[in-house]
């Protein structure tokens, strides 16, 4: 059996988990090698009937939808749980618009990215290859599995999908309008293939016993999840812990781009990575620019959890304590707090922060350059929301993740971050003396 059942499995015993994941892992691994000699021509053939499918079942997509999310209220999940996992027609949508603008990018692979000859005449190039044969470990979120399955067809990889329980039957069928757009273009289903079992020990497997089929793997979910992979993988991983991401008002902010942006990038979507979990105020600027900024967040819905000065202002603000300056609240949340000046907030995302994204509101080129060059973070923005840190906001077509590593991939995981590259090098009978 492999993952292109679309029924939910349900092996019993170490002995049919490691049969289940040792054939998906020896039929992605032949799926690879076909990938990576895959025409872009034919890989976005692929990626187009499988976006025409994901708009033809939608019905179909949304119905397995209502089904998760009829058990995961059931069972109690979080507001912002129950965010990422709902569908409707207009996220369904997304998912084949984004699979559509994968098809946009130029295919990466076999992009020379350096070339030079030696003086003894030899020619060598750097060129990105795929990395081979991926595995996603994700929560909640059912468009990861349209992204991810696209994203890695693009860049030649084969990819192993492990979603979460919650979102089994929403990915499932996802996961069939991907598999036919792969065979209208006569390429093997097992290109992207889906673990069909809720069984955690699929994941330790997955983790554990696959070093001879898995390349790599990304890891998307909440903070157990991540260090579990972490601590567990016997393969590279590439991957966040979580996303403690902060807004600085500088004392030269224009007040009213301040209210707006700090309420975009805390409340538009609570529960993403990218949602404002702390704002800082610059202490120079307090008096002005704190009042109104704290006010939109509060009269949003939002709760404010500040430091004496920030409790000063209005009398809904509730005390902050050290545990919520490193609290990822991916609800209606924030912290708030008074620093002096912009080291000073450099110093406190440092301390506190997941190193994901990070912004500065503020007029002074020079203020914001300091934050923008101090801050190290995978993304800083200058005057803008934190919710762009997105792939798809990026051009990037669509995102695996935001991976705060700082080796391979940093930012946004796209097409180019899932290659790797070798070297080609052409002689004419050279030999080494």
């Amino acid at each position: 059996m492999n993952a292109s059942s679309q029924q939910i499995a349900s092996p019993t015993g170490a002995d049919e988990i490691g049969t289940l994941m040792t054939g998906i892992g020896k039929a992605a691994l032949e799926a690879a090698r076909v990938l990576a000699q895959t025409t872009a021509h034919d890989k976005n053939r692929a990626l187009q009937a499988a976006a025409d499918a994901i708009r033809n079942q939608c019905d179909a997509i949304l119905a397995a939808n209502a089904e998760d999310m009829r058990l995961a209220t059931e069972r109690g999940l979080s507001g912002a749980m129950l965010d990422r996992l709902k569908l409707d027609v207009k996220r369904v949508e997304a998912m084949a618009r984004g699979i559509e603008e994968i098809i946009g990018l130029a295919d990466p692979i076999g992009t020379v990215i350096a070339d030079w000859t030696r003086p003894n005449g030899l020619r060598i190039t750097r060129v990105r290859v795929p990395l081979g044969v991926v595995g996603i470990i994700y929560e909640s979120r059912p468009n990861v599995t349209a992204d991810a399955g696209a994203l890695c067809l693009k860049s030649g990889n084969a990819v192993i999908l492990r979603g979460g329980s919650e979102s089994l039957r929403s990915s499932l069928a996802i996961h069939q309008c991907l598999m036919a757009g792969l065979k209208s273009a006569g390429l093997p289903e097992t290109c992207i293939q889906m673990v069909p079992t809720k069984d955690r020990a699929a994941v330790g497997y997955l983790l554990s016993a696959m070093t001879d089929y898995v390349d790599v793997i990304v890891p998307r979910g909440g903070k157990s999840l991540i260090a579990r992979v972490q601590q567990d993988a016997r393969v590279p991983v590439i991957g966040h812990l979580e996303g403690n991401c902060h807004v600085y008002v500088d004392r030269d902010a224009d007040v009213n781009m301040a209210r707006e942006i700090v309420r975009n990038a805390k409340l538009r979507r609570t529960g993403i990575c990218g949602s404002a979990e702390t704002v800082l105020f610059d202490k120079a600027g307090a008096p002005t620019l704190m009042a109104p900024v704290i006010k939109t967040l509060l009269d949003a819905g939002c709760e404010v959890r500040g430091d004496a000065a920030v409790q000063k202002v209005d009398e809904r603000v509730r005390p902050a304590t050290e545990d919520d300056w490193y609290t990822e609240y991916l609800d209606a949340i924030i912290a708030a707090r008074v620093v002096d000046g912009v080291d000073a907030a450099i110093a406190h995302i440092e301390k506190y922060g997941s190193a994901h994204t990070e912004s500065i509101v503020t007029d002074n080129a020079a203020t914001a350059e300091r934050f923008l060059s101090g801050v190290d973070s995978a993304i800083v923005l200058h005057n803008a929301s934190t919710q762009f840190a997105d792939g798809g906001e990026f051009g990037m077509g669509a995102e695996i993740g935001i991976s705060t590593d700082k080796f391979h991939a940093r930012g946004p995981v796209g097409v180019e971050q899932l290659t790797s590259y070798k070297y080609v090098v052409h002689g004419t009978g050279q030999l080494r003396p």
